[in-house]
Parts: C-alpha cells; sequence; structure tokens
C-alpha cells in the first residue's frame, strides 16, 4: 500500500488534511493517530519517520495537519486547545467509519497534552503514547509570556513560537487554562509510554517526570538522551517508531502470524480471509507472495511468476560470483536484470493454442570490474550454467499427493 492523501471534517465542517500511511505487505492489524507538535505539520520529518517504522510493523498511521495549520482549512487564530482535541476525536470518527477505530494515540510537544484529552474520550483507545510532551497545557503560555500582557489586554498579539509567528488571541489563552492533563490522567486505565530527551530545551524532562507520576499502571518511560525536541535525526525519531511498535504488543491485540510447518523445502499457505496473498515458508525464512491489484490481489508481495524470476536472478549473481572468485577475476558488483513474459514459438502451427506459447525469460547482465571483452563473454555463457537456468530449461516432473 503507501501513504495516501485523505481530508475529513471538524466539527466546525472544515476540511483537514491528513496522511494515512499503512503497510506495504499486509492489511494493517491496527491504527493509532499522530498529533504533531503546536508549530509543526503532518509534514514534519519525525511525523513521517515515525509512522513509517510504524506502518513497518502493520500499523495504520493517520496523521493530520491541525485547523488552521498545514493543509487544513480554517483560521488557526480563532482556534483554541479544546478545538486541537476536538480535531483528534473527528479524526478518531474517520478512522472507525473508514477502517477501524484506532488502538494508540500518539503526540508530540502540545500534541501529545491535546492527545491524552482525547484519548480519555476515545474508548477504542489502549495505548497512549507521548513525545516531549508538557504536563500541562498552560506550559505553552511560558513560549510566549513576555506577549502574555499584550494578548490580555489588547485581545490579540502576534507572538514567535519556535521561530514562526502566530496570531494568538485571549480566548486561547484563557481556554489553556479550563484542561488539566494530570487529573485527566489519573483517571484514564490505559497504557501510558512517555517519551522525553534530557536535552530538550523547549519543554523540560521534569515535564515527563509529572505526567508519568500522574499515571497509573501500566506506565514507561524512555529517555531520548541527546535528542532535540523536534527529534531532527531521523534515528531519533525511526528508534521511538521501532520502539512503540514493540511495547504497543504487550497491550494491543496483535494477530501472530500462522505458523507454517512443513517437512518440506517450502511451503505455501493461503488462508480463507485474502484471495491471493499467500504466505510463504522457505527453511526458516518467511516470504509473501501476492497478485497485482489489477488483477484482484493486494500487491503486498510478488507475483508467483516473480518469485520465480527472482530465483532466476538471484541464482545468476551467485552463479557469476563463484565463477570470477575461482577466476581470480575482478568482478566486484553484479546486477542480473530479468523479465518474464510468454511469447508465440517461432514457426508454430497453431498459435492460438495454449501449447503455441513458451514461456520467455530475459536477462541483462550489469557487471563492474576490470574485466577485458573475452572475460564479460564468458561471464554471459557461465550465466547459462546457473542452475536455475537449467531447471527452467528441462522438462522438469512435479508430483501430486494429497497430505492426511
Amino acid at each position: 500500500m503507501g501513504i495516501y492523501k485523505k481530508t475529513f471534517e471538524n466539527r466546525s465542517g472544515k476540511s483537514l488534511s491528513a496522511l494515512l500511511e499503512l503497510p506495504v505487505d499486509r492489511h494493517p492489524h491496527s491504527f493509532a493517530i499522530f498529533a504533531h507538535c503546536f508549530t509543526c505539520t503532518k509534514n514534519l520529518t519525525a511525523v513521517r519517520s515515525i509512522s513509517s517504522a510504524l506502518a513497518s510493523r502493520g500499523f495504520g498511521v493517520l496523521s493530520f495537519d491541525f485547523t488552521g495549520l498545514g493543509e487544513s482549512e480554517g483560521d488557526f487564530a480563532e482556534e483554541n486547545f479544546s478545538s486541537s482535541v476536538s480535531d483528534l476525536i473527528c479524526a478518531a470518527e474517520f478512522l472507525k467509519d473508514n477502517y477501524d477505530a484506532p488502538s494508540i494515540v500518539i503526540g508530540h510537544s502540545l500534541g501529545g497534552a491535546a492527545g491524552l484529552l482525547a484519548a480519555s474520550q476515545l474508548d477504542s483507545v489502549k495505548a497512549v503514547v507521548t513525545i516531549g510532551s508538557p504536563s500541562s497545557a498552560t506550559h505553552v503560555r511560558r513560549l510566549f509570556q513576555e506577549d502574555i500582557e499584550q494578548v490580555l489586554e489588547a485581545g490579540q498579539a502576534e507572538v514567535s513560537i519556535g521561530g514562526r509567528p502566530f496570531l494568538i488571541k485571549r480566548q486561547f489563552v484563557e481556554d489553556l487554562e479550563k484542561h488539566s492533563l494530570r487529573e485527566a490522567i489519573g483517571k484514564m486505565r490505559k497504557a501510558f509510554l512517555f517519551f522525553h530527551s534530557p536535552q530538550d530545551r523547549i519543554v523540560g524532562i521534569e515535564n515527563a517526570a509529572e505526567l508519568y507520576d500522574a499515571a497509573s499502571h501500566p506506565k514507561s518511560f524512555i529517555s531520548l538522551d541527546g535528542a532535540d525536541h523536534l527529534l531532527s535525526n531521523k534515528k531519533d525519531a525511526r528508534y521511538v517508531g521501532d520502539t512503540i511498535g514493540s511495547w504497543a504488543s504487550r497491550y494491543i491485540e496483535i494477530p501472530g502470524e500462522r505458523s507454517i510447518s512443513t517437512p518440506n523445502d517450502v511451503a505455501a499457505f493461503l488462508g480463507t480471509d485474502e484471495r491471493f496473498t499467500t504466505q510463504i515458508k522457505v527453511g526458516r525464512h518467511r516470504l509473501t507472495a501476492d497478485e497485482p491489484e489489477d488483477f484482484g490481489g493486494n500487491d503486498f508481495g510478488p507475483s508467483p511468476y516473480g518469485l520465480v524470476a527472482s530465483g532466476l536472478a538471484a541464482c545468476t549473481a551467485m552463479t557469476l560470483r563463484m565463477y570470477a572468485e575461482r577466476k581470480k577475476w575482478d568482478l566486484r558488483e553484479i546486477t542480473v536484470h530479468v523479465s518474464h513474459a510468454r511469447s508465440h514459438i517461432e514457426d508454430c502451427q497453431n498459435c492460438d493454442s495454449a501449447n503455441g506459447k513458451i514461456d520467455k525469460f530475459t536477462r541483462e547482465l550489469e557487471l563492474v570490474g576490470e574485466l577485458d571483452n573475452d572475460q564479460k563473454r564468458r561471464l554471459l555463457e557461465i550465466a547459462d550454467k546457473c542452475p536455475v537456468h537449467k531447471t527452467l530449461e528441462s522438462n522438469a516432473r512435479i508430483e501430486n499427493s494429497l497430505k492426511n
């Protein structure tokens, strides 16, 4: 699958821009909502890196721009903290109506504070994750403390948060006073995971300690030593995503992969829930085969013929490597390009019949190294000695039986 652009409406009918990241090799086993930081959008590198890590573990992740930010409609100056919480509730409803209700809420910075309050209103959410989040919604006031008097006296003021200008109105500041994060956390019976960096200069790590103290068990804290507030280093963000994926498996029902047992070299299993998506066990390795979407499949893996062509390409590369090493030739890199098609047999008498076509594999070698023309020609000949090549050209026999 991949990343898809989506839109949904907030309570005021404004269209909010979202990205839904889905696993590329399976149906998502559960869904998460990601709430970005106050000065960010869904396109922040950290948001995308964490979402990608979770998708690789089978999660579907919805991230979106809050009202008036990024590509979403609305005027941010007319919104407040409560409206951000409401946006998250709408995001959860969108998932429930179109896919499945979210099991996890993940929030970064003030998005984490909003995520905590939204999670308290969502029964489907079993786990809550915050990253560099304040322990109080009023923490954001400290970010523009020098302008607070102007906001309260004049009714509004342009403030700078994270180097970006925002128009803040009195109702935004007053709304922050209405919310008690620690009280909301204390009432929730969900699993909590708090990430925070000791070097966070925007939201101090003491906030994570206060959130942790307010939460009931099960709860966990992980220090992001060396990371900045925005998780600018992709390695930090990827670590967060991978860790969430592992941690959540203790609190969310994640169906395990079917155990395939066989005394043979290979076994393939196709269940009742899938049309073509097939799980394959090759020794201790697991693969997925499928058909393209235009053929009715999910495209979660290569087609059976794609696997055959892959076997030919891999075997060819290995054969060339062994030959070059034996000859002590300077063959550093090998790329084998293979395509498959069914073509008419030359001079066939009945080209409309099934017997009138033959499988054709086209193979092209890309060789890197200090090789002369004679060596390259010899390697081209050796490609035909590949065992898989010989199998494909031979009259192999296939015997069938029913297993009791």
